[in-house]
């Protein structure tokens, strides 16, 4: 199962799921009704979808069931030996406590000071520093569409009032 490739997407339909996968339809189905927090429904009575570790645990499942010869029920109880253990509350107190409140603020703290060490190595002897920015900005002029025409005139005169650094 480690030669199949999964796209690199948030969601995936039951088709696409059979396809990576190579089952049949129903043999999803019947995984779905044995292991009911597999796949997502989109809405109600709308179709189900998956998400990426969705698709990665019907692979494992169908690794349980055809290389290994185990039962769903056999799956069933070796996925739930491979879980990592959930922490009882007591247990996870201290994690708890090392987070605090407070912390997205010593998150970004701790950014600002990496961002800074970041801008430092980046400083050449009698250069000014590089400057260090977070997202990359667009400010080419609007490109033609597909049919040859351009963006509307409030487009183009947005994208001519961007700051430009």
């Amino acid at each position: 199962m480690a030669d199949v490739e999964i796209p690199k997407r948030a969601l995936f339909k039951a088709s696409e799921v059979c396809e990576i996968a190579s089952v049949q339809p129903y043999v999803l189905r019947s995984w779905e009704s044995e292991f009911p927090d597999l796949g997502v429904a989109k809405s109600s009575g709308g179709p189900r979808v998956y998400r990426r570790s969705d698709v990665e645990r019907v692979l494992r499942i169908k690794q349980l069931v055809f290389n290994d010869g185990l039962t769903l029920a056999g799956v069933r109880r070796r996925i739930e030996e491979e879980a990592p253990p959930v922490l009882e509350e007591a247990d996870a107190a201290p994690f708890k406590e090392l987070l605090g409140r407070n912390a997205k603020e010593r998150l970004a703290a701790v950014k600002r000071g990496l961002i800074g060490i970041l801008e430092m190595l980046n400083t050449r002897p009698g250069h000014p520093p590089l400057r260090v920015m977070s997202a990359p900005i667009r400010t080419a002029a609007p490109a033609k569409r597909k049919n040859g025409s351009r963006p509307a005139k409030s487009v183009q005169r947005a994208a001519k009032k961007r700051p430009r650094r």
